[in-house]
């Protein structure tokens, strides 16, 4: 909204709609009470034909005034327009702020029981150990959703300090994996490079890794099925490089294509808590993507179909 310019921001609109209204109004009244009055001396003195000279200015008047009628009707549609996108962001923005506030109540809540647990009761090793194992999932939650938040709002203010490196990108994904193993534990995630050759782009490490941890997540996250399986594939199409995220999970309406990576959008309804997860994921892929001067882009069959993730680089 800060980049928005000036001459559409909707308080000038509505300044210069009225200011034409009034305009219009007011040649209105100066041109049938002073110019008629001036014209109709004219045709008495010289004897001019009275209906071809007032014909032309009617003429005028309405030319003018539908000019101005027009402008105000931009003007107004321009406000509605602008009303109804914040109205819509307001709405997407609290939906939200009420799904990312479960996001962090969770683990803080199951951090919390967790500790009474050890305070009011003797464990065993063997389940300290399991309670502890789960204080650190719910830690690690915790503070995965805090730096998302965090990571957005660098991004957005162009603060984040972006170094990029050449490496072979092949490599650095099932480095990533192995580094990861922990968070993938109950999922199949296949890597494949049909061509067997190397990819090397320059990247920024913690940008590129943030981009996997979130795609990956996020096919995880949206599926149902016992066991999620993730293909990355490798494709060279003329001067592009394709990494291809295909998945098993629930996928997406086809009407969501472009949705999915606005800010704050959430699959399911956009208006009430039925919504699944924090919106922000896919909007940060997008813009690490287009940071690495690339795009990402989206495609499902349909519901309970899978979901197709492409990250598209100048190769």
């Amino acid at each position: 909204m800060n980049r928005t310019k000036w001459f559409l921001h909707p308080i000038f609109i509505l300044v210069f709609s009225i200011l034409a209204l009034g305009l219009s109004l007011f040649l209105y009244i100066y041109w049938y009470m002073e110019v008629s009055t001036g014209l109709e001396g004219v045709i008495r003195r010289f004897n001019l034909d009275r209906g071809q000279v007032l014909e032309s200015q009617t003429w005028v008047v309405i030319l003018v005034l539908s000019i101005l009628v027009g402008i105000i009707l931009t003007g107004i549609f321009l406000i509605s327009a602008y009303n109804l996108k914040i109205f819509q962001l307001y709405r997407l923005q609290n939906n939200f702020i009420n799904n990312f506030t479960h996001e962090l109540k969770t683990p803080v809540t199951s951090l919390k029981l967790y500790l009474e647990t050890f305070l009011k009761h003797d464990l065993s090793k063997d389940d300290q150990h399991k309670y502890i194992h789960y204080m650190i999932n719910d830690a690690d939650r915790l503070s995965a959703n805090i730096n998302r938040i965090l990571n957005l709002a660098k991004i957005e203010s162009k603060s984040y300090e972006v170094e990029f490196v050449t490496l072979e990108l092949v490599e650095t994904i099932n480095l990533f994996l192995k580094n990861n193993r922990h968070l993938f534990m109950k999922c199949k995630i296949n890597v494949f490079n049909p061509a067997e050759r190397s990819f090397p782009y320059k990247i920024s490490l913690s940008l590129f890794e943030m981009l996997l941890m979130n795609l990956l997540t996020n096919a995880i996250k949206y599926n149902n099925s016992d066991i999620p399986e993730i293909d990355i594939t490798f494709v060279v199409k003329k001067n592009r490089l394709n990494i291809i995220f295909e998945d098993n999970g629930i996928g997406f309406d086809k009407s969501n294509r472009k949705k999915i990576f606005k800010k704050f959008f959430q699959i399911g309804r956009s208006d009430d808590m039925t919504a699944k997860g924090s919106g922000i994921g896919l909007y940060l892929v997008e813009n690490i993507a287009k940071i690495h001067k690339g795009k990402v882009t989206a495609e499902s069959e349909g519901l309970d179909r899978g979901s197709l993730f492409t990250l598209i680089l100048p190769y």
